[in-house]
């Protein structure tokens, strides 16, 4: 009975590596990590403390200390180099970036039970720290915001000059979390961990003001494969944490760097109105730049608009 089952497995997986073989989401994901390597970035896993967690990154192969290092977290709607893959080349020769996979999301694992933003937050910081990186700015989009936020406030407080929040509900209130829950009408997981074609489908017209329409359902159905189906309940329990505990603290903290917050004007997942909420909690340390004609997946949809904001904020660059 088990030669069996183990025997079924072995298929499974010989299926899955020949479909992805043949597979064009795959060979974009080789095509963004050719990107990655001609912009002078490599392939990293780090192990952390304890040895039951590694975070897998992409960061420079050689560092150049006259630039300042730049980490950037995505959301739950990919890996780092796909969610960022407008940012890579621009922000490249300006910066040292480091692309981490969070973890379960991408080659980032770990045999932890632990869930909680404040988690994700210090394992990127040890990662960092194993690194050598002493001091760097932060940008997270969606989740990522939560986290980068998390890091600047506490896990990585003596390392990060400066926070980017992109998109992120950080500065939402439990009942505004519920609420927009509530609002779905249906589990959020549904949404942002889509299992069928039309589930991404409505992910992408809830994400961005202008979604492809030209994409055939194989190629929707590949995606998905690659993207959504590895650690689905961790990513899960990840979402149902943030939605009940938010990053993490009864009254969120206010970190003492400067905060760049960039947000589309038609975002449906994170309302415009919790920009000004994380302004008004922030005060004079943070400044907001709302970017019209845009939705939640600004670095995809606006990246001109990102990259730029970005640079002059990091670099102190005044804008003409």
């Amino acid at each position: 009975m088990e030669t069996s089952k183990n025997l079924h497995l072995l298929l499974q997986y010989i299926r899955r590596f020949i479909s992805r073989l043949l597979s064009l989401v795959s060979l974009k994901d080789f095509v963004l990590s050719l990107l990655l390597l001609l912009c002078g970035l490599s392939s990293l896993t780090v192990k952390l403390s304890g040895g039951t967690t590694s975070i897998h990154l992409w960061g420079p192969r050689r560092r150049r200390h006259s630039r300042p290092a730049l980490v950037l977290l995505h959301g739950f709607g990919g890996f780092a180099k796909w969610q960022f893959e407008r940012q890579i080349a621009p922000l490249s020769r300006h910066f040292d970036l480091y692309l981490p996979d969070l973890v379960f999301f991408g080659q980032s694992v770990s045999a932890e039970g632990k869930r909680s933003v404040k988690f994700q937050a210090e394992c990127v910081a040890e990662a960092m720290r194993k690194l050598g990186v002493e001091k760097y700015t932060v940008a997270g989009v969606s989740y990522g915001g939560f986290v980068a936020f998390c890091m600047a406030a506490a896990a990585a407080e003596r390392e990060v000059e400066r926070v980017v929040v992109i998109a992120s509900g950080v500065a939402a209130t439990a009942k505004e979390r519920k609420e927009l829950a509530e609002k779905e009408g249906r589990e959020v997981a549904e949404l942002l961990l889509p299992e069928r074609v039309e589930d991404l489908r409505n992910l992408f017209r809830r994400c961005m003001l202008r979604p492809p329409t030209w994409l055939p359902d194989f190629l929707l159905r590949d995606f998905i494969e690659i993207m959504f189906k590895d650690h689905r309940k961790e990513r899960t329990e990840l979402l149902n944490e943030l939605l009940s505990n938010g990053v993490g603290w009864g009254a969120l903290p206010i970190p003492k760097q400067e905060t760049l917050i960039l947000w589309g004007d038609e975002d449906t997942i994170f309302p415009l109105p919790l920009a000004y909420a994380l302004k008004r909690h922030l005060g004079d340390k943070a400044k907001l730049q709302v970017i019209k004609e845009a939705g939640h997946a600004l670095p995809l949809e606006k990246p001109y608009h990102v990259n730029s904001l970005i640079r002059r904020f990091i670099l102190q660059e005044k804008v003409v």
